[in-house]
């Protein structure tokens, strides 16, 4: 999950020209494409597990529960690091850092696969999460210094397009391969296009420099901001109702007879989360408050739907396009609101946003694999749809701040 705006411009070089001239410029896509790889790559380092879970388990001769704590491990490494790593390299080039982090997912990705031990694999894992933390941390303010005022909304769509694309391509291509060639190959594809993306970087992507002493933000001062409080909470209930079903979604199926069927499910989920995004990205400036409840509504009829009717094979495909239709956009869509809310606080409120991301992440993960054990996989929906309830209320409260109803510049 995507944080800090960095908004800073580089010294000499006025990026806020006449608003007409704004209009006229391009986005840079070979450099914003390169950001969303860097996106897909975190995306699907850390979700990838999911559509590989019963495979793993039986290699590394762990329970699937336990197994799951892989996703819940990277979770609690980005969680853990993100605010204490965007504070201590804040005055790095930006540049070098975001090397640095895709280099630490080339690595991890790599003891991944060739792992055999379940602890060593489990320290891999943290480590792929602490280089997410520092990448979330740092993408999103990447996408908008590379664009003009006016563009950069659209900047940061390009790059989050990633995450829809993990979902949609990467998680049921993962699947696949490692149905079809084990698990292992999965994660090292992942290395070697992890490689392919350091070379384009060092090509393409230009550099920033990292904040002064003076310009880094507090970053508790920002939960007195109207509106930061409701959108972090809303950040921590969705991720969590998200994660406790998307973790444990082959062992979810796999119960439901249609393990076989994995890969197709996720590629629905996918292709649905990157329509998703598109419709979002092209209507948030105007509609941030009716998306977001759109979203929450859409995937809450899904867990109802694989709640009550999982019998019917038809309706878990409706339920994965539900839920691929609400989600889809959601990172974009909180990532807006924390940005808008905070202020002149944004990037402190994005940093928590990220933190309680990834905290809900690990917590999906020990929950879902508590109610694994204790109540079956027929219980995630269940979870699922009470955890979206507070949602919707949240969200429509929040009508004056953090999901307002007139929005500036709207």
């Amino acid at each position: 999950m995507s944080t800090s705006s960095n908004t800073t411009t580089t010294p000499g070089k006025d990026t806020r020209a006449a608003p007409d001239a704004e209009e006229r410029q391009k986005l840079p896509l070979f450099a914003l494409l390169a950001l969303a790889t860097a996106v897909f790559i975190t995306s699907l380092t850390e979700t990838l597990p999911a559509g590989l879970l019963p495979a793993m388990s039986d290699d590394l001769h762990m329970s699937e529960s336990a197994t799951g704590q892989t996703v819940t491990i990277y979770a609690i490494g980005t969680a853990l690091t993100a605010i204490p790593l965007t504070a201590a390299t804040a005055a790095w080039r930006r540049k070098v850092l975001l090397l640095t982090a895709m280099a630490g997912f080339a690595v991890a990705n790599t003891v991944t696969a060739v792992s055999s031990n379940y602890g060593l694999t489990m320290v891999a894992r943290f480590v792929a999460g602490v280089a997410a933390g520092v990448a979330w941390a740092l993408l999103a303010g990447y996408a908008r210094r590379m664009a003009p005022v006016a563009l950069q909304g659209k900047a940061i769509a390009v790059a989050m397009a990633g995450i829809p694309l993990a979902l949609s391509l990467g998680v049921p291509a993962g699947t696949f391969l490692g149905e079809t060639l084990g698990w292992r190959t999965a994660f090292v594809a992942m290395t070697v296009l992890t490689v392919v993306l350091l070379g384009w970087i060092l090509v393409a992507v230009p550099d920033y420099p990292g904040q002064q002493a003076g310009e880094r933000p507090k970053m508790l001062g920002a939960l007195r901001v109207p509106g930061v409080a409701p959108v972090l909470f809303v950040t921590l209930a969705f991720v969590l109702a998200h994660t406790i079903l998307y973790a444990y979604v082959a062992t979810f199926l796999e119960d439901l007879g249609m393990g076989g069927d994995t890969d197709v499910v996720l590629l629905v989920f996918g292709a649905a989360s990157l329509l998703s995004i598109w419709i979002v990205g092209a209507q948030i400036h105007l509609r941030l408050r009716s998306l977001t409840i759109a979203s929450t509504l859409l995937v809450a009829v899904s867990a109802a739907l694989l709640a009550v009717l999982s019998d019917n094979t038809a309706l878990v495909y409706v339920a994965a396009l539900l839920w691929g239709l609400g989600w889809g956009g959601v990172p974009t869509l909180l990532q807006t609101a924390a940005g808008e809310a905070g202020g002149e606080s944004a990037d402190s409120a994005q940093a928590m946003l990220v933190t309680l991301w990834n905290v809900a992440m690990a917590a999906g993960g020990v929950i879902g694999g508590i109610l694994l054990d204790v109540s079956g996989p027929g219980s995630f929906p269940w979870t699922m749809l009470l955890l979206l309830l507070p949602v919707l209320v949240v969200v429509v409260l929040s009508r004056n701040h953090g999901f307002p109803a007139k929005r500036l510049g709207a």
